[in-house]
């Protein structure tokens, strides 16, 4: 990684986040990003460049959403507790929270497009890649990232945008809206036993979109370096023949070990290996842009610890060492389906 890279990563944080109160017993609490937050004032006080939220839009979010639900999400300002979803719970403030969410996506990818910033992580709240253009659920209200791609594309011209997204459950917002377009390659890695159930292998994109959706359902016992392994595999040659101009990771924590929803058997060292891996397979594609968008993840202490992971490999302060991704049988079978499964579109592979 360059010296250059490495001293410009920004960081894109806000209380005003804070403000959507989904209650005590709830998973997607204001203490997930709270643990964040105390993280970077402990461990990166400098090194980091600070880029100020700012909300998004009406227009930016129509970029996705119909006016009826915006305007749904704004109703909820009149109630101290209500719900646009059963799982998802909203109180007076949270439709600034959901703006301010997608202005800080936004705002971060201007700031990678002007120069100003190589890497940018946007710590927000509520999450975006279960939103759908009419609904939330998921705890996600605007799919923060989906707004992000359809913005560069209609504002900047980019017609090649990866969108990573390792979250433990399936982001069907964000497969759905680039479902039939091969400007965005949506790439999934999930446990499709969870919310929302679906991501299956064969959903691979339609029409001029064929072959642009990648779903892996992964089992829930892979250990750090099977799932590495898995991402060397086929993120590889995603790279280099789809050549992103663009890359978004919608970078959810919930497969963590200890995470109380996802269950699954990852540490934070997975999450190492992923960031060290992006930014290498970048580098062979005259380094894209690349942003981070804050999804799941419900323990804060695993979270918080798996974000300043990611950090430290982005500012070359990781003292935890390099690991590679491991073969074994159960990942040789996976990949071998992937590659029969997607053998005939020849978007990713021979």
């Amino acid at each position: 990684m360059s010296e250059k890279l490495k001293n410009r990563v920004g960081i894109i944080r806000d209380d005003r986040f804070l403000e959507h109160r989904t209650g005590h017993v709830h998973p997607e609490h204001p203490n997930r990003l709270k643990a964040i937050y105390r993280m970077l004032d402990t461990d990166f006080s400098d090194g980091l460049l600070r880029i100020e939220a700012e909300p998004a839009t009406l227009e930016q979010l129509e970029l996705v959403h119909t006016p009826s639900y915006i305007e749904k999400v704004l109703k909820t300002a009149d109630h101290t507790f209500s719900s646009l979803a059963p799982d998802t719970p909203t109180s007076a403030k949270t439709y600034e929270a959901a703006w301010l969410a997608v202005g800080a996506c936004l705002k971060g990818l201007n700031a990678l497009l002007s120069g100003q910033c190589d890497v940018c992580f946007s710590l927000i709240r509520p999450p975006g890649h279960h939103a759908l253009p009419d609904r939330a659920g998921g705890f996600c209200i605007f799919n923060n990232l989906g707004i992000t791609a359809r913005y560069a594309m209609n504002e900047h011209g980019l017609r090649r945008i990866l969108i990573i997204d390792w979250d433990t459950h399936h982001g069907n917002g964000l497969n759905d809206l680039f479902y039939e377009e091969k400007e965005v390659l949506y790439f999934s890695s999930h446990d499709i036993g969870l919310y929302p159930y679906g991501g299956d292998w064969e959903e691979t994109g339609e029409k001029g979109g064929q072959g642009y959706t990648i779903n892996l359902p992964a089992p829930r016992e892979l250990e750090d370096q099977e799932f590495l392994h898995l991402y060397q595999e086929i993120l590889g040659p995603v790279f280099r023949r789809y050549n992103p101009e663009l890359v978004l990771i919608a970078a959810g924590f919930d497969s963590l070990h200890d995470d109380p929803v996802g269950r699954s058997r990852l540490t934070e060292m997975a999450f190492r290996g992923l960031t060290r891996l992006i930014l290498e397979l970048s580098a062979e594609c005259e380094r894209p842009p690349i942003l981070f968008a804050l999804e799941g993840g419900y323990d804060p202490s695993a979270l918080s610890r798996s974000v300043k992971g990611v950090l430290e490999v982005l500012t070359e302060t990781d003292h935890e060492g390099r690991f590679e991704g491991v073969e074994t049988e159960q990942i040789r079978k996976l990949l071998e389906k992937a590659r029969r499964i997607h053998s005939k579109f020849e978007v990713w592979t021979d």
